[in-house]
């Protein structure tokens, strides 16, 4: 089993940062996971950190591909690989009709045909086998609308990719998402993976290749009082069950729901939209909290821990600011 840490999104107050990194590289951890919805972006912290570490992996958790281009992503790819000396994996999501729409301005449209033409794209201008020509649904390369000059011509990744295999992970919820995640990805980032009932988002007959890296994003919090610890998990669960996406368009809401704990969705959701975060927060189940995330004594987690090995995952991406869960982790599963 490997392990990463999860950085989520970069904010003011981050002082603790590069010693969390340092820390998991020195303890041996494979990967250290930046993210980015519509705040900071993923990359720059990573480009900040690879001058800082000399062997942990660096990779985005994810970039959304609504706010870039197929092309400009192999572009900051490539650079990043040649920055980090070959340390770098690129995790791509797509996010939800709030962030594409609401933040990038552009229509939501079919995520599962623009994610495989995103992927495509990406991975021929990695390859520089050919200049790049892609003319799909929703990427047009060189464009050949009307509105358009005529003058684009096909082109070629100017840099050479330290690795041209670089892996791409994707992130996926849905039924469907997942089947495309585990076809063209490299890894998958299952978010809210329940330890106990996986195989209720899991595509029927999975049989993920070799090398396929199955990495669930969770949280860990270590402390005396496990009721305490869930308390500072709660926040995050609420606002994506109850308030990550409109109602009937909340993929993290399904989930919850796929696991068994519909009632306490609907709740949730219905209190969370109706400006009342406090009492969503207090109706997360803490069964839930338990089945997706690590909280509580050392021994506790220990137990706990014996669900997730018992999963069918090759690596876990922990999302905690404590030195004590990095170090704690590290001896768990060395």
């Amino acid at each position: 089993m490997k392990l990463g840490l999860n950085l989520g999104y970069w904010g003011s107050g981050q002082d603790d940062t590069l010693g969390l990194v340092q820390l998991a590289e020195d303890v041996g951890f494979d990967c250290v996971w930046s993210g980015e919805a519509y705040g900071s972006d993923g990359v720059t912290p990573l480009a900040w950190l690879a001058a800082r570490t000399s062997r942990i992996g660096l990779g985005t958790a994810v970039l959304g591909m609504a706010g870039r281009s197929p092309t400009l992503t192999a572009q900051t790819a490539a650079t990043m690989d040649h920055l980090s000396n070959g340390r770098f994996r690129l995790g791509l999501g797509m996010s939800g009709p709030q962030v594409v729409e609401g933040w990038h301005g552009i229509p939501y449209g079919k995520p599962l045909k623009r994610t495989r033409e995103y992927v495509d794209v990406v991975r021929q201008a990695l390859r520089r086998e050919t200049h790049l020509e892609h003319h799909g649904t929703y990427y047009d390369i060189p464009y050949t609308g009307s509105d358009g000059t005529g003058l684009g011509k096909p082109l070629k990744l100017i840099l050479h990719p330290r690795r041209a295999d670089l892996p791409i992970y994707l992130a996926a919820i849905g039924p469907r998402n997942i089947e495309l995640a585990c076809e063209i990805g490299d890894g998958w980032f299952p978010v809210f993976f329940s330890s106990r009932r996986y195989d209720a988002i899991l595509p029927s007959g999975f049989t993920p290749r070799p090398d396929f890296d199955l990495c669930p994003i969770l949280d860990v919090v270590v402390g005396d009082d496990a009721a305490a610890c869930r308390a500072q998990v709660k926040p995050s669960i609420a606002l994506y069950v109850g308030g990550m996406g409109a109602r009937g368009k909340n993929f993290y809401n399904d989930v919850a729901r796929r696991y068994g704990y519909e009632d306490a969705a609907e709740k949730i959701q219905d209190l969370y939209l109706a400006g009342r975060k406090e009492e969503a927060i207090a109706a997360v189940p803490d069964d839930l909290v338990d089945e997706v995330a690590l909280c509580g004594p050392p021994e506790r987690i220990k137990e706990l821990l014996d669900f997730w090995t018992a999963a069918p995952i090759t690596s876990m991406s922990l999302m905690t600011r404590q030195p004590e869960a990095v170090r704690l982790m590290a001896d768990l599963l060395s």
